[in-house]
């Protein structure tokens, strides 16, 4: 059964922007990134790169999966046909962990390393009766825990190509930054996907920050059972490529004012651009997006990345929605939220050199028509600092200090 919350939509009708800077109490998790995309001789490694896309593709049809599992309804972006599987695509479980760092579960509390994951919202971890999947990974066992209970319910998360993560949920004590979460439910794994295996996978696990609708489980995520045990200092988590601030947001990781936007569908972070720029020309208007740090690239329909990208002398399609450029480009990439424009560093848009042409680099926009939705992923995130405000239903966006 589907934990409901008090927490209710606003509709807010204009953005709210240049809010004024307060200090905030908080706890820091710092943060470890790791980016396995090249192959042994340094080039960009296009095999992974189309497999992470499909991870990502298949993630978001669990997650509409588990809406409908909960509200009764389809998630109004949710598409009505598959179209990864009608193409045959989407079959591979890779991760790409950029954004992982240490939670504390169980009294006496054990530190486990997980992926901090916006684009879902459950926890897993893998259990001390994994099959050898979990090899390598720091184990979690009820019986070292006084706080642990084991609810002998199965759950499953079942992906394309056949592999899933499985096991038993349990709930227990977890603590993020010095904020623990009285038992809460997550997953103990007795196998693994491919996917998460190490030393392929470093984290032991993954932790979702999005909201309650999106729960395979249908309990309530991490986040939201501390907003509802009412002991944050602010409702709200900031996220930057170095740290993720639990209860509010580091005032020392931000320079400028904060530009806030309203989440538009509550499920996923999902807001609104008001443009997408390319070199000062506007390639896009309104948008409608998914802010999503479990995935590494910027995703986009075909045909505005298309368009991008034939604004760039000397780029052209390398195959399953990527695009080389030429690696002396550097025209500037922006986004729009409100009045604010958002600039793409040439470094997190150049993803590498292509193993095919030494002067050609691959772009991190790519094209994928699964969802009418845009989705910023690591290649955006990588350039702001941001702040997810469960309490006013919002996100905010400042410069990185």
């Amino acid at each position: 059964m589907y934990l409901s919350t008090t927490l209710i939509i606003v509709a807010l009708s204009f953005f709210v922007e240049a809010a004024p800077r307060s200090l905030r109490s908080g706890f820091a998790i710092p943060i470890s990134k790791r980016t396995r995309l090249h192959d042994a001789n340094g080039f960009i490694d296009i095999a992974k790169l189309q497999r992470g896309v499909r991870h990502s593709i298949t993630k978001y049809y669990l997650g509409f999966q588990a809406y409908q599992q909960n509200t009764g309804t389809r998630h109004p972006s949710a598409p009505l046909v598959k179209r990864s599987e009608k193409r045959g695509a989407g079959h591979e479980t890779i991760v790409e962990p950029y954004w992982y760092g240490s939670i504390f579960v169980g009294t006496p509390p054990k530190t486990f390393t997980v992926n901090f994951d916006t684009g879902s919202s459950d926890l897993f971890l893998p259990s001390s009766t994994c099959d050898s999947s979990c090899n390598g990974h720091i184990l979690y066992d009820t019986s070292e825990s006084s706080t642990a209970y084991d609810s002998e319910a199965p759950f499953v998360l079942q992906y394309g190509d056949g592999s899933a993560v499985r096991g038993t949920l349990y709930t227990d004590d977890v603590s993020m930054g010095g904020y623990a979460a009285k038992n809460q439910t997550f997953g103990g794994a007795t196998s693994y996907a491919d996917g998460f295996t190490y030393p392929g996978w470093l984290p032991d696990g993954l932790l979702g920050l999005g909201f309650p609708t999106l729960s395979g489980y249908g309990a309530m995520p991490l986040f939201h059972n501390l907003v509802a045990q009412g002991i944050l200092p602010t409702n709200s988590f900031g996220l930057c490529p170095s740290e993720l601030y639990i209860g509010g947001i580091n005032d020392q990781l931000y320079k400028g004012d904060f530009t806030y936007v309203p989440v538009t569908q509550e499920g996923y972070w999902q807001t609104n651009t008001d443009g997408i720029y390319l070199g000062g020309q506007k390639i896009a208007g309104t948008t409608n997006t998914i802010i999503d740090s479990g995935t590494a690239m910027i995703l986009g329909d075909s045909k505005t990345v298309q368009a991008f990208y034939d604004q760039i002398p000397g780029s052209y399609p390398t195959g399953d929605g990527y695009y080389s450029v030429p690696c002396s480009f550097d025209s500037e990439i922006s986004f729009q939220f409100g009045t604010s424009n958002f600039t793409l560093q040439p470094r997190t848009f150049n993803l590498g050199t292509h193993s095919d042409d030494p002067k050609a680099c691959v772009g991190g926009i790519v094209a994928n028509d699964d969802f009418g939705f845009w989705i910023l992923g690591d290649v955006f995130l990588e350039n702001v600092y941001t702040e997810f405000d469960v309490g006013n239903m919002r996100i905010g966006f400042a410069l990185p200090a």
